[in-house]
């Protein structure tokens, strides 16, 4: 894991070339340029918030608090969703490359999340905003020092979903209309829309617990909209699943980069 971690970083010069170009091609001609990236959890916070903030919230000034969790869980949903989505064409996408030049596999996933690390990263310096503005008060810029440490960790689960992705969709074709359709399921099992509150009172709180997304919603919005820290049994479970998931990748890489070559 160290070597292949070195190469990718001696190659450094290549992928953050790869990323600049990504988004610049992205909002090429596009009126609103990266804002776009802005518009879509905003929306969809407006729209959940007309229609479950009164079923989810006490009421009077409690849409306030349930946009804000909301918001918040959907930046970081999406932010792995679309690191998983987009990371399934990672390798196929950059076939040229790979027939031409030998370099470390784990660079193409890279490329994928860290363009869409830079979309994370504006919608979360706006969530901060909003909340602050919302709240009346800086504390959630005194938390952006406990925040920096899950955007780290779900970063590195986001690079690892990637790569397994792109090296599935490589052998097996239909693995992103898969993720497609278990990503839609994961959404209404994953405490978005409604708070984790409600499915510990219905007896569900277990899968609050198995649910991969849950510790990296816990440990990067709990800090901004709520101004706490979350236990240290949620951060062991998130740098758990980082550390796991990138030694799958890299073992997956170690294991079929010399046979993707022909399944392109």
């Amino acid at each position: 894991m160290l070597a292949h971690l070195t190469a990718v970083w001696s190659y450094r010069y290549f992928w953050a070339s790869l990323v600049k170009m990504d988004l610049m091609t992205r909002y090429r001609r596009s009126f609103l340029g990266i804002g776009w990236s802005l518009l879509h959890p905003l929306a969809m916070t407006a729209v959940f918030c007309v229609v479950f903030s009164t079923l989810m919230s006490p009421g009077g000034d409690g849409w306030v608090m349930y946009a804000q969790l909301t918001l918040g869980a959907m930046a970081i949903w999406g932010f792995l969703r679309d690191c998983t989505m987009q990371g399934c064409f990672a390798l196929l996408r950059s076939e040229a490359y790979i027939r031409q030049v030998p370099l470390p596999y784990g660079i193409y996933p890279l490329r994928t999340i860290l363009s869409n690390l830079v979309h994370f990263l504006i919608t979360l310096a706006v969530i901060v905003v909003l909340v602050a503005a919302m709240q009346q008060s800086l504390h959630p810029f005194l938390m952006l020092w406990a925040v920096l440490p899950g955007v780290l960790l779900a970063a590195v689960f986001g690079w690892a979903l990637a790569t397994l992705a792109a090296f599935a969709t490589v052998f097996f074709h239909d693995v992103s209309h898969i993720i497609e359709l278990g990503a839609q399921a994961m959404f209404f099992l994953t405490p978005i829309i409604y708070p984790k509150k409600v499915m510990i009172d219905r007896g569900l709180g277990w899968l609050t617990q198995v649910n991969p997304i849950v510790p990296f919603i816990d440990i990067i919005r709990d800090p901004i909209v709520e101004g706490t820290l979350p236990e240290a049994s949620v951060y062991a479970y998130a740098v758990a699943l980082a550390v796991g998931t990138t030694g799958l990748a890299v073992g997956v890489i170690g294991w079929l980069q010399k046979k993707v070559i022909f399944h392109m």
